[in-house]
Order: structure tokens, then C-alpha cells, then sequence
């Protein structure tokens, strides 16, 4: 006949549970735990999609080695759009719930899609003048991407405008939450409209339409760059949460900690 459960069973099985990492004081060591793993597999990552990109891959015949800034160009718009969408799901789950871990994750994604979004536009740029003889035209794609800078930017604007926490989330998560129907539209842009941006290189559809060692440079970095946003975007996180929570014990105890 099995023992009667104690009355600490709950609590050690509380802790196993997904809720009980949705608090800032259980999130917190967890993410200075990953942060480390993360940053390292980004440093990894990126060194090999450089060395392959740069030094393995083969000269394009038609571009010649201008190309091979898409080994960077491509992995940066992805994330720029990927993390705009993760923005978007923290930024809801923070408005329906009304969770405070959940509205200072988008918070933190925030500065690192927008790094993403200028470094796809700027070497978007690189690329262009040797390849189109101009640095920028109005391309559909190109201008959608625009816009997806001003929302990142606009929604860190509108949150430091606000001085109440509380009312800075809500009024981002409603414009993160409108700003996520230009994602498809950047990405659908080449099939919607007559644009100078070339159709994508690689679909979940098709073989990729380029040798081998190109596509793998170009999964390396975008790999490395993923790794290296929840990375960055966890750092952030442990320090929004520092200066949110400064007045309560856990960070108190942190401080001292680290002091």
C-alpha cells in the first residue's frame, strides 16, 4: 500500500512544472544558467558560416564574390522577421494574462530584432549597388522591411514614453500585436507584387537553388544568430527584471549575491 504524500510533495512537484518558471525571481537564475550555452554555441556557429561562407564556399558565376554577403543578409532578415513574431506572442500572452515575465521577454526581444532588421537593410545596401548600381530603390520588399524597423523602433519609443510598467506593456503589446500583418507581407512581397528583390534562395518546398556549401554557410549563421538572440534577449530580461523587481526580496538577495 503506497505511504501517504507528505506535505512538501506539492511543492517539489510544483517546481518541475512550466508555471514555475513563469516568475521573474525562478526565471531569473534559470536564464544566467543558459545564457553562457547560448552565447557560446552563437560564437561557434558564426565562426563556421564565416569560414564556410567566406573561404569554403565557391565564387558565384554571375555576382562573382560580392554574393557572399548574403551569407549574412539572408540570416539577419529571417531573424529580423522571426523575432518580430516572437515579440508578438510574448506581447499577447503578457496582454491576455496579465503576466509580468511575459511582457518583459517582448521588451527584450525588441532591440535585438531591430539590431537584425538594420543589419538585413545595411548589408541589403552592401549588396545592392554592385549588384542593382544603387543603394536603395523602393522595392516592396525593401520598404516593408523599412516599416518593420520603425515598429520595432516605435515600440521601444512608446514603451520609454510611458512611465507606468504596467501601461508601457500594454500599449506595446497593441502595437506589436498590429505591426505583425507586415511580417507576411514581407515575406510574400516577391509573389504579391512585380519587385527588384530576387525570390527566395531556399523553401520548405523545394530543393535549394544553390551548391551546397552555400546553403550551409548561410544555416550556420542563421543558426548563430538565433543562438545569439536568446542569448541577448535573456541578458536583457535578467536586467529588466532587476529593475523592475528592485524593490522586492529575491532581487535584494541577488544584489547581495553579486556584491
Amino acid at each position: 500500500m503506497p505511504s501517504p504524500a507528505s506535505p512538501t510533495d506539492a511543492p517539489q512537484r510544483s517546481r518541475f512544472s512550466w508555471t514555475y518558471f513563469a516568475s521573474p525571481a525562478t526565471f531569473y537564475p534559470l536564464a544566467g544558467a543558459m545564457i553562457p550555452w547560448f552565447a557560446a554555441a552563437a560564437a561557434l556557429l558564426c565562426a563556421a558560416g564565416l569560414y564556410v561562407g567566406f573561404f569554403v564556399a565557391p565564387t558565384d558565376a554571375t555576382q562573382g564574390e560580392s554574393y557572399r554577403i548574403i551569407f549574412i543578409h539572408v540570416g539577419a532578415a529571417w531573424m529580423s522577421m522571426f523575432l518580430y513574431v516572437v515579440m508578438a506572442f510574448w506581447a499577447v500572452i503578457g496582454l491576455a494574462w496579465n503576466t509580468r515575465l511575459a511582457a518583459m521577454m517582448a521588451s527584450a526581444i525588441a532591440p535585438t530584432g531591430a539590431l537584425f532588421t538594420f543589419l538585413a537593410l545595411w548589408t541589403g545596401a552592401l549588396w545592392g549597388k554592385p549588384t542593382w548600381g544603387t543603394w536603395w530603390v523602393w522595392d516592396a520588399r525593401l520598404t516593408s522591411e523599412l516599416i518593420l524597423l520603425f515598429l520595432y523602433i516605435g515600440f521601444m519609443a512608446l514603451q520609454a514614453a510611458i512611465d507606468d510598467p504596467r501601461r508601457a506593456d500594454r500599449a506595446g503589446a497593441v502595437l506589436a500585436i498590429v505591426g505583425v500583418i507586415n511580417v507576411p507581407v514581407i515575406y510574400f512581397s516577391v509573389q504579391w507584387w512585380n519587385t527588384l528583390h530576387q525570390g527566395a534562395s531556399v523553401s520548405v518546398s523545394r530543393a535549394p537553388s544553390m551548391a551546397a556549401t552555400m546553403f550551409l554557410g548561410m544555416i550556420l549563421f542563421a543558426l548563430g544568430f538565433w543562438m545569439y538572440s536568446i542569448a541577448a534577449a535573456l541578458a536583457r530580461a535578467r536586467s529588466i527584471m532587476l529593475e523592475r523587481e528592485r524593490r522586492t526580496d529575491w532581487v535584494v538577495s541577488e544584489v547581495r549575491k553579486a556584491t
